[in-house]
């Protein structure tokens, strides 16, 4: 039997105050009804949805949203009506059989979970309905029309009832029928199954799964995405080496700094030490190879080209996998020429080229003491470290 999700999405967001309805307000970039959607997208627990809309939406919505988000799961996009429970409704009627349980969440709760939607769904299977709800912090009172309170109700039994909520089908349609022959509306779906005395389960929940409503609830939202994508982060690392021998008749290039010097480096680029050791460590953030995969010396393309072209080219590499870099360490290894005065600008060029502050980069130069090739002059080799994340967003 498979699960159906209906989520309705039909308010006009005037509690809101906004010039849109609230749930095509961008929520960090993407409107909120997307964000909800894509959860649902992604659960295993969920066979299809169904999407209750303004009824002069209905064309937009699928044209604007579903299909440029890729939610190919919306098998159906309905009108919604003048209340929620209508919206539902509509909903059901969409509902293609056989339909074994079905999950109802409403389209401006965006920080729903995974987990919420697979425990709520295997719940309804084994007890007929379940909704997601939290432990009421504050006390609760009843009072009269007036505001005179009547009773203070104890508050270790009271939750605040959220979605996803989940029914079976059979449960949840003779409840939205009775529901229709007496005129009630409920103010949730669960209600509507409890006049029929059937059981609810009530599962723990979270207090970051937010209605947006009121202008207080999208500032709201905006601080819990900023948590959650900062959480979200991959914190990466890269290493990267590179050297070169000296060669009469060439420039001798480190960081895109041209030096004075009687000797260059020997390469097909302008071999610039510094700046491929850079490059490797970033692709390194990435996890994809090295500089030599991406720009060989066999290709005559890269014959004499300026490395902070091939570091740009990397940086966009980097953009494109949402990967950000964090800092650059790199060390120079060279005997002559005296390169420590040259370290800020080395420093500024990289990260000119890659958009990101000079503070990240950090240049050093060394000998190696007389030792090794380094140390017989015969050429220069450099390490780099660089730090990044992938995911989240900048500070």
């Amino acid at each position: 039997m498979k699960t159906v999700a209906i989520i309705p999405a039909g308010g006009s967001g005037k509690r809101l105050g906004a010039d849109v309805a609230k749930q095509y307000l961008l929520l960090g970039g993407l409107p909120v009804l997307v964000r909800t959607l894509i959860v649902f997208q992604k659960s295993v627990a969920v066979d299809e949805i169904i999407l209750a809309v303004p009824a002069e939406d209905l064309a937009s919505v699928r044209k604007q949203f579903i299909v440029p988000y890729g939610l190919t799961k919306v098998s159906a996009v309905v009108a919604g009506g003048k209340e929620r429970q209508d919206s539902v409704r509509n909903g059901l009627a969409a509902a293609r059989r056989p339909c074994g349980v079905v999950v109802v969440h409403d389209g401006v709760r965006p920080f729903v979970t995974g987990d919420m939607i697979a425990r709520v769904v295997e719940a309804a299977a084994r007890d007929g309905a379940a909704a997601i709800g939290v432990p009421a912090k504050d006390t609760i009172k009843e009072t009269t029309d007036a505001r005179v309170v009547t009773a203070t109700l104890p508050r270790r039994n009271l939750w605040q009832t959220q979605t996803p909520q989940a029914f079976r089908y059979d449960l949840l349609r003779r409840a939205y029928d009775q529901a229709a022959r007496d005129s009630f509306f409920g103010t949730d779906d669960a209600s509507l199954v409890e006049r029929l005395g059937a059981p609810v389960r009530l599962l723990s929940g979270a207090y970051e799964n937010i209605k947006i409503t009121t202008p207080e609830d999208l500032v709201i939202a905006e601080a819990f995405l900023t948590k959650q994508e900062k959480n979200a982060m991959t914190f990466l690392c890269g290493l990267g080496y590179d050297s070169h021998r000296f060669a009469s008749g060439r420039k001798l290039v480190l960081g895109g700094v041209e030096i004075p010097f009687e000797r260059g480096l020997a390469g097909h680029s302008d071999a610039d030490a510094l700046l491929h050791a850079v490059c490797d460590a970033l692709l390194g953030l990435a996890g994809a190879g090295d500089i030599g995969r991406h720009f060989p010396d066999t290709d005559p393309a890269y014959k004499d080209i300026s490395s902070l072209l091939l570091l740009e080219r990397v940086g966009k590499m980097l953009a494109d996998r949402n990967i950000r870099i964090h800092h650059i360490d790199a060390t120079v290894l060279t005997e002559k020429p005296k390169l420590s005065p040259y370290a800020p600008l080395m420093a500024a060029n990289i990260a000119g080229t890659l958009r990101i502050p000079e503070t990240s980069v950090n240049i050093k130069a060394k000998t190696n003491e007389g030792m090794g090739f380094v140390g017989r002059g015969e050429g220069v080799a450099v390490e780099a470290v660089a730090t990044g994340a992938e995911g989240g967003k900048n500070d």
